[in-house]
């Protein structure tokens, strides 16, 4: 990770507009702040690392009918999101939102274990600084999430694998959820590293399945399986795996068959009842930006960091586990 001069939190706060562009990518170099000489050691290798993630495609678009697209996440070993994903994930839902022929998408995932995982702790801070805000005036991340959710057509997430944060937030931005039992995990891990979520879930999450268990998955920060998954609402069902793309595959190729018109009026009046305002989506996020600044932030990304969070995949696979070691005792 490079390290960076010191940057000043009061004239960051200065300006909400750079706060929300910049902060985001902020907790890598303050959370590893006093750790120079470890960063030094892997400075050339992410520098490397970045510039091969930035110029590989990392999400694939299968165009199964003109109808009827599947959407895949191919960024191995496991599927980060960061900011060299979020022009490459731009790109999909201005077509997705514009496409005259499209009905249906699904999002899945190429890398075994993983569906979507966590923001890119990693890159440095110009990587997201640089990006301009989405149409609905919100950061990339956020704004991507919300245009989903209002398309005019029907995204279906097929969760094999990790969901976590992002990973998560995206399935929830979808319309519709569906998981392998035996190997879909859920998270939202952020509460239990000392930050709020970012991405929409504390909007989404009590639509979907009350108050007391979209607490109980926020603030345990703990790994959700597919299973119980469905029996909380996060998820419409789960499947037996080699059932999974069977039915979502089916759902998609019945829904893709009928008159777009209806079926984005049909979305639109869902809409009105059931998705949260844009307003609460930003308070989500500006709520993150502040809780990344704050010392206990810092230093649990730290340590997990240390621990090969992004590099070792036990952390990466039992994500919850090493986020609880972390906990005062």
């Amino acid at each position: 990770m490079k390290t960076r001069s010191p940057i000043s939190i009061t004239a960051i706060v200065a300006s909400s507009k750079f706060l929300t562009a910049a902060a985001v990518l902020m907790l890598p170099t303050l959370a590893l702040s006093g750790q120079a000489m470890a960063a030094e050691k892997t400075d050339q290798h992410a520098d490397a690392e970045l510039q091969s993630a930035s110029e590989k495609p990392q999400i694939r678009v299968e165009k199964r009918t003109p109808a009827y697209w599947r959407v895949t996440f191919d960024n191995p070993p496991f599927n980060i999101f960061g900011p060299e994903t979020i022009p490459q994930m731009e790109k999909v839902v201005a077509e997705i939102e514009t496409d005259p022929d499209l009905r249906v998408v699904v999002f899945d995932s190429a890398v075994p274990g993983f569906f979507l995982t966590h923001y890119n702790f990693t890159p440095p801070l110009s990587e997201s600084t640089s990006l301009p805000y989405g149409k609905t005036g919100l950061h990339p991340l956020p704004d991507m999430l919300v245009r989903i959710s209002k398309a005019p057509i029907v995204s279906i997430a097929l969760i094999r694998g990790r969901a976590t944060g992002v990973g998560s937030e995206l399935a929830l931005a979808s319309d519709m959820r569906f998981a392998s039992k035996e190997n879909a995990i859920l998270s939202q891990w952020e509460v239990g590293a000392g930050f709020v979520p970012g991405g929409g879930p504390m909007a989404r999450l009590p639509r979907l399945m009350g108050r007391g268990r979209a607490l109980e998955v926020l603030l345990g920060s703990d790994d959700i399986n597919g299973e119980l998954a469905e029996d909380y609402g996060y998820v419409n069902r789960s499947f037996d795996d080699e059932k999974l793309d069977p039915f979502v595959d089916a759902l998609a190729g019945r829904i893709s068959g009928f008159d777009r018109q209806a079926i984005a009026d049909t979305k639109r009046l869902v809409d009105f009842a059931s998705l949260p305002s844009d307003p609460e989506i930003g308070a989500g996020w500006d709520a993150f930006i502040t809780s990344v600044q704050r010392p206990v932030a810092q230093n649990n990304i730290g340590r997990l960091m240390e621990m090969g969070l992004q590099t070792n995949p036990d952390i990466e696979a039992r994500l919850g586990h090493y986020t609880q070691t972390l906990a005062d005792k």
